[in-house]
């Protein structure tokens, strides 16, 4: 059995006491001997890989410290995820949450592990990803966004799940207010990109359950990387524009001739030949879901914007001693780089290619 999302020794800070999680496991159908490990990516919600008996199973919690509740909501991510499953078959199945937190020292929700292979930006040696690959690849993976999107929101029990009028002015103003809190140094692109998004937001194109976090390493691919089995992270999502959705994955997407920078912050290997392009997924985007993509820029930019302040805000908490993880030092480069190439969609109108200079 293939995967490689491979778990390593907790990190310092994040460990979980397994003389209290053991007797809740077991009165949820899991016991025996707890051994943890933890999955080593991701800047958010923290994934453990617990060993209980002979059997594997996933607990998410938020990060150890981290006082947002909104952000961190693991029943709301337990709700999605239990509805979701019963009219979708790509999210892991979900055994039971825990908001007693005095457990483990947070909420937290344990799931089924799901096994296959999550890809990310430095490839494994041994995986080979020709031409005819990627292509398959990235139709499956636009493919599964446009199923999130025409998701039967009454089937699954999640029409009251958020509220998508004005939705887009909603994070327009909340995304530029987190970048003030988190605010360092004095970027000009961000507060051009802010004042501009401000200024240019449009009407929602509808509301259907959206991701918004949707990417090759937040998805599952089956050991033959034929497809994708399952979506992972589950945390930001909600009921809103389908295109903000669309923006969001556009802006993972990086291309060969994109700039240096955003190359460099990949996400995963949207850049080998055979990848559909941001045009092309857009083209099929729209053709499996019917609906029309219009507004690209402002969806495009705003995205890169959104990564600019999460970039920010992580390097803030480096600065502030919060954290001494040193992937988070060099953040507030990510931020200049994001937020220049925002500009660029700006000034040209032209979220399709980027100049890579």
């Amino acid at each position: 059995m293939v995967t490689l999302d491979r778990p390593e020794k907790v990190r310092e800070g994040a460990e979980l006491d397994t003389t209290r999680l053991a007797p809740w496991l077991a009165a949820h159908g899991l016991p025996g001997g707890v051994e943890v490990m933890q999955f080593p990516r991701g800047y958010s919600n923290v994934t453990y890989l617990l060993r209980v008996g002979d059997r594997e199973v996933v607990l998410r919690r938020g990060p150890p410290g981290v006082k947002i509740a909104s952000a961190h909501d693991m029943g709301r991510e337990h709700k999605i995820l239990s509805h979701l499953s019963n009219v979708w078959p790509k999210v892991p199945k979900v055994i039971a949450l825990c908001d007693d937190e005095s457990v483990i020292g947070g909420a937290f929700y344990v799931m089924q592990r799901v096994h296959g292979v999550i890809l990310r930006a430095k490839l494994p040696e041994g995986i080979a990803l020709p031409p005819e690959r990627m292509k398959q690849l990235s139709e499956s993976l636009i493919d599964t966004l446009a199923e999130i999107h025409t998701t039967d929101l009454a089937a699954a029990g999640l029409s009251d799940l958020g509220k998508p009028a004005g939705y887009n002015a909603r994070q327009v103003k909340g995304w530029t207010e987190r970048y003030a809190k988190a605010k360092t140094d004095e970027i000009p692109e961000m507060e051009e990109v802010a004042s501009w998004l401000a200024a240019n937001t449009p009407t929602e194109s509808g509301g259907t359950l959206i991701h918004n976090d949707f990417k090759y390493d937040n998805v599952v691919l089956a050991e033959d990387l034929s497809r994708v089995v399952a979506v992972l992270d589950w945390e930001m999502s909600t009921l809103g524009d389908p295109l903000m959705d669309l923006g969001c994955a556009l802006s993972y997407w990086v291309e060969e001739k994109d700039p240096m920078m955003l190359r460099a912050t990949r996400f995963g290997p949207t850049d080998l030949p055979g990848s559909l392009t941001r045009a092309q997924l857009v083209a099929r985007w729209e053709a499996k879901t019917g609906r029309t993509a219009t507004n690209m820029p402002f969806y495009y930019s705003f995205a890169l914007f959104k990564l600019a302040v999460v970039a920010q805000q992580l390097y803030q908490r480096y600065v502030r001693g919060l954290t001494k993880e040193q992937r988070y030092a060099f953040m507030i480069e990510g931020v200049k780089g994001l937020s220049r190439a925002a500009t660029r969609v700006i000034a040209t109108g032209n979220w399709q290619t980027l100049d890579a200079g």
